[in-house]
């Protein structure tokens, strides 16, 4: 008897998989991911040289997960030692599985999910306190380095300026990206981890402002 033909259209629907912690207290759990195209996962091995380089910084810092996507980076600062993070996704449904993930994970506490365009946030509602360094990811995906080169340097510099010393700023995206547009170039250390790219850069004092 033949077979029934394929439904091309469930064939084509992202596959749902799991994230997983990969340093710290929570090495090993997983965090839900639905596949959708519209979040793109850093591949485990830039998440794990990110978190090399940043080294013991991690530790007592207040985690900013930007274009948070599955919230990786910033639940994976919180298992290595961040005292909190705070992730800002605009996509209400992933915003929904990072809440989820954290709850699962019991450290919900620690993880506060602001469902919103980052850019929005970082110009009208980025108040966090500076009791804590900070660490900051800026993962977007990459066209936005293209489509919004100067609201995404604005983003950074605006930043970098508010962050208390000690704090770290990671920016990755791929080989379009000038990294020498950045604010302060000869300060960021650059790795590459193709097609990713990665700087990354620790404010000293305020003489970098």
């Amino acid at each position: 008897m033949p077979r029934p033909p394929a439904d091309k259209s469930s064939d084509s629907r992202p596959a749902a998989r799991a994230i997983r912690i990969i340093g710290g207290r929570l090495r090993g759990s997983t965090l839900p991911y639905s596949g959708e195209i519209v979040t793109r996962p850093m591949k485990e091995r830039v998440r794990e040289a990110i978190f090399n380089l940043v080294g013991p910084g991690v530790k007592g810092t207040l985690a900013i997960d930007l274009f948070a996507g599955t919230g990786a980076l910033g639940i994976e600062a919180v298992s290595r030692g961040a005292v909190q993070a705070i992730l800002v996704e605009r996509h209400f449904p992933t915003a929904k599985l990072i809440k989820q993930g954290a709850a699962e994970l019991g450290i919900d506490q620690l993880v506060d999910v602001v469902s919103s365009d980052t850019f929005y946030w970082v110009r009208r509602q980025f108040t966090p306190a500076a009791e804590h360094p900070w660490l900051v990811f800026c993962s977007p995906p990459y066209d936005l380095y293209l489509e919004q080169t100067d609201n995404l340097l604005e983003l950074i510099k605006k930043i970098a300026e508010q962050a208390p010393t000690g704090s770290i700023i990671v920016v990755e995206s791929d080989e379009r990206f000038d990294q020498s547009q950045l604010p302060w170039a000869a300060d960021w250390i650059c790795r590459s981890y193709s097609p990713a790219e990665v700087a990354i850069w620790r404010k000293l004092d305020d003489h970098q402002e």
